[in-house]
């Protein structure tokens, strides 16, 4: 793999560490995959921002997604 992995393969690889710091796995409402829950009217999915911490955490928040072509990836 040779640049910046895809968005979709960096939303994937921060769902399997959430699950993994929570043991494993997660149990949830169901319908907290609902269309509302999981993005916007439109069917837009929201997206997910990974934001390091001085105290060598990190917060993984879910925000709007840019819209158009500013979509993706920034590393800061």
């Amino acid at each position: 793999m040779s640049g910046l992995p895809s968005p979709e393969d960096m939303s994937h690889a921060m769902l399997i560490a959430v699950l993994m710091d929570q043991g494993g796995s997660y149990e949830m409402p169901g319908d907290a995959l609902s269309t509302d829950a999981l993005g916007t009217a439109d069917g837009t999915f929201h997206a997910v921002e990974l934001l390091p911490l001085a105290n060598g955490r990190v917060r993984l928040s879910v925000v709007p997604r840019p819209s158009g072509d500013a979509g993706g990836i920034t590393l800061r």
